[in-house]
């Protein structure tokens, strides 16, 4: 009876040293070709191509501050006034200029009176009184713009601020007492540029632009 359990014992043993010794061969040896052990989750090795999300108040500031100074300055403007939108702002610049620019050439002051500084003012009748004088007259017809563009935009206390430059053609032709063309030509378009700087205070009731400065050549 003893001999058979001291065989039994050492049959055990004999197999649980085989599976130790297979379990070695199989976990306990390096071949180099193993995967890395998982990272916690969040981390990663110095050497993954992992490109670090700048930090959040730099973005937002990035957001809040544009580098382009007239978006800046639109961006001003619409923070202080809500309603503001430069899409429709230009669109009626546009408008604005068209209707100057006729009323200048038909010396319509009534027209003009309204939508211009007192400077500006001044110096559109200041022409319109010269050419009364001589007796000149402007036979005007407006063609269309080529381009209309935002070049500057500020916030100065309660007071927007926004410059456009226009490219317009149009026909012009200034004749004298006798009917004779002194300047321009009838049948030629004309491309110019014409550089205009509009205004309002952001916290009046009244939604109207005014032109407060003018600067013009041909293109």
């Amino acid at each position: 009876m003893l001999s058979s359990q001291l065989l039994f014992i050492v049959l055990i043993a004999t197999v649980a040293g085989v599976i130790l010794f297979r379990l070695y061969t199989v976990l306990g040896r390096r071949t180099g070709h193993e995967r890395p052990p998982r990272e916690p989750y969040g981390l990663a090795r110095s050497n993954d191509n992992v490109v670090a999300l700048p930090d959040r108040s730099a973005r937002a500031e990035a957001l809040d501050q544009p580098a382009d100074p007239v978006a800046r300055g639109l961006m001003e403007i619409k923070l202080a006034d809500r309603n503001f939108d430069d899409g429709h702002f230009l669109a009626g610049a546009k408008g604005a200029y068209e209707i100057l620019v006729k009323a200048f050439a038909a010396g319509d002051r009534a027209t003009l009176r309204p939508l211009l500084s007192d400077e500006v003012y001044a110096a559109f009748d200041g022409v319109i009184r010269e050419r009364a004088a001589k007796r000149e007259k402007v036979d005007f017809t407006f063609v269309g713009f080529r381009e209309a563009k935002i070049v500057h935009a500020a916030l100065k206390r309660r007071t927007a601020e926004l410059t456009v430059n226009f490219t317009a053609q149009y026909i012009s032709a200034t004749t004298d007492a006798s009917g004779a063309v002194i300047e321009g030509d009838a049948k030629l378009v004309r491309t110019v540029n014409d550089v205009w700087t509009f205004n309002r205070d952001v916290k009046a009731s009244d939604p109207n632009w005014t032109v407060v400065a003018t600067h013009g050549d041909d293109a």
